[in-house]
């Protein structure tokens, strides 16, 4: 007999349980005060979650691993905080709780009034919550951005991109790594998305720095298509 995954909002909730105790019922509770009309409880739980739930490193047990990847196979949490799995728990909770529409809403204003900290926690969670489409927009945003590990949280072990970004802005971001120093082995699934478009401007960036007298990166080769 083949095990049911656990729902991924209640297999989060049990991982933080035994870590952070009733500290986190009281907090999540608070955050699902809000309602459509009303998203300051939502935004003052998100925005607590470090103060009230501690900046430890979500580390989990080989047991805990397995569930995690049997219900979320294509995430990863290597370097990850308790409260960067609370406030992904917290919107996935709301996601099953109210419409499409004030779910989006509501997940959106999160990144928008938030701090670089506040969304790096939502770029990460990105590749769980529901109606990936709809935040896209934001997303291609977040690599726009001029803060590094921001950057960083949508760019890499984050399975968003391969899957949503259209062809231009998966390029773009494959190049923006390479400008800012991010390792390219971070980005998932780059090696299926290579294509000769990114080959030309790759190469042309690498003809830039070499012009310009700057070092061209040593993975640089990860970015050529064959």
């Amino acid at each position: 007999m083949v095990a049911v995954p656990t729902p991924l909002p209640t297999l989060l909730k049990t991982l933080l349980l035994s870590r952070t105790g009733d500290a986190l019922t009281r907090w999540l509770d608070g955050g699902l005060m809000a309602t459509p009309q009303d998203l300051q409880p939502l935004q003052s739980a998100y925005t607590s979650a470090p103060r009230v739930l501690g900046r430890g490193v979500l580390t989990l047990t080989s047991d805990e691993g397995r569930a995690l990847a049997a219900s979320a196979p294509d995430l990863e949490v290597r370097g990850w905080s308790l409260f960067d799995a609370a406030r992904v728990m917290l919107l996935l909770h709301l996601a099953e709780l109210w419409l499409a529409e004030d779910f989006i809403r509501a997940a959106t204003s999160c990144y928008a009034l938030g701090d670089a900290r506040e969304q790096q926690s939502w770029l990460r969670g990105l590749p769980l919550l529901p109606y990936p489409d709809q935040f896209l927009a934001t997303a291609l945003d977040a690599c726009r951005t001029n803060i590094t590990p921001v950057f960083e949280a949508i760019a890499c072990e984050n399975a968003y991109p391969v899957r949503h970004f259209p062809a231009l802005h998966f390029n773009q971001l494959v190049l923006r790594s390479l400008f800012l120093g991010v390792a390219l082995e971070r980005i998932v699934g780059r090696d299926s998305r290579l294509n000769p478009t990114l080959t030309q401007m790759v190469q042309d960036f690498a003809a830039e720095r070499r012009a310009a007298g700057r070092p061209v990166p040593a993975d640089l080769p990860l970015a050529l298509h064959a």
